[in-house]
């Protein structure tokens, strides 16, 4: 697997590397070891999650657990595509407040990790879309939180502006103040 550490610290765009013959192809899609050997992460799955989303320009987003419930996620796109976002709130970080997004599709099988301190949100591309996620940590209630998807001190550009379909908490989730 390739791993290309982004201008966020401990955010990395991972890609498989595929072995191909007549039959399709087959490539490793996750390992602990090679993670920690080429990144110094030591990530551990305790759960994974499956986001369906039926219509284009679906966002869901900015989420993020508070400490000491912060959490590391690598998503995946299985069918459709997305535009997958990283955003950092780690407040001692050189890149507080900035984010990060990247095409993640079913045919591009490209992976974001989201480092703990940093919210993740997207939009689907495309009509039925799935996502994978692999989570370091339990999803906890009273540790949910998230960022306005349309923060405009943050300004993330998702590329679909009109039709959007949205959950009423992420649309009222409070705006970030520095």
């Amino acid at each position: 697997m390739k791993y290309t550490e982004l201008d966020i610290k401990g955010a990395y765009l991972i890609e498989i590397e595929p072995h191909e013959d007549n039959r399709g192809f087959f490539a490793r899609g996750f390992c602990k070891k090679e993670l920690k050997e080429k990144t110094g992460i030591d990530f551990e799955v305790c759960q994974s999650n499956v986001s369906y989303n039926i219509k284009k320009g679906t966002i869901r987003g900015m989420h993020y657990q508070i400490h000491p419930y912060e959490e590391m996620k690598i998503v995946s796109c299985v069918k459709g595509a997305i535009f997958d976002v990283v955003l950092d709130l780690r407040k001692d970080s050189d890149t507080y407040l900035k984010w990060q997004g990247f095409e993640l599709t079913e045919d591009n099988y490209k992976m974001l990790l989201i480092p703990e301190g940093c919210a993740h949100g997207f939009q689907s591309l495309k009509d039925d879309t799935v996502l994978n996620y692999k989570v370091s940590q339990y999803f906890t209630p009273n540790a949910d939180s998230g960022v306005r998807y349309n923060d405009p001190l943050i300004n993330v550009d998702f590329p679909i502006k009109e039709n959007i379909t949205i959950s009423e908490k992420d649309k009222n989730h409070k705006d970030w103040v520095r």
